[in-house]
């Protein structure tokens, strides 16, 4: 009898700490996705295909011929941006370092990456480039094929990259 009394106390002290956390309708098991903070407002949003405009690598931070397609923004309080971006035969970009580092992730193609005083890297599709965040680097096609990355980033201060020196063509070809 104390047993069942015993039971009977727990689950009475129990039930409305469950009620608050299996709310109708809510998802709830392993692999469920976190709910949001009380008074978040923010929604699911998607960023339709083509709904953004495509631009112009700036000719002071690229050589060769260059398309950047935005993918997303940063919405705070995520600092994350990306974009897809594709250099011509032979384009590259000019050195430049992220304050947060950067992924590329190659989706097409061939390129070259290099880090300041490393050897020239090829990448294909498929390969994952980590660059450290403030690392001087730059990355672009090879000589005779595109390639097309995306490339992820994060913001400080409103700066994702901080653009330095054109890469030479002796620099790009891997002559000292």
């Amino acid at each position: 009898m104390k047993l069942l009394a015993a039971t009977a106390v727990s689950l009475a002290l129990l039930a409305p700490a469950f009620a608050q956390t299996n709310k109708p309708g809510a998802t709830t098991g392993a692999g469920s996705p976190p709910a949001a903070p009380r008074g978040a407002s923010q929604g699911l949003k998607i960023a339709r295909n083509g709904s953004q405009p495509s631009s112009k690598g700036p000719a002071e931070n690229f050589t060769g011929s260059v398309r950047v397609d935005p993918l997303f923004q940063a919405t705070a309080p995520s600092r994350t941006s990306g974009a897809y971006v594709t250099f011509e035969p032979g384009a590259r970009s000019a050195w430049h370092s992220h304050p947060l580092g950067q992924t590329l992730i190659v989706t097409a193609g061939s390129g070259r990456v290099q880090r300041w005083g490393g050897p020239i890297e090829e990448i294909r599709p498929g390969d994952v480039v980590w660059t450290p965040p403030g690392e001087k680097h730059w990355h672009g096609a090879s000589p005779n094929t595109a390639m097309t990355h995306i490339a992820i980033q994060e913001t400080v201060d409103g700066k994702a990259v901080e653009w330095m020196e054109k890469v030479s063509d002796a620099q790009y070809s891997g002559q000292p």
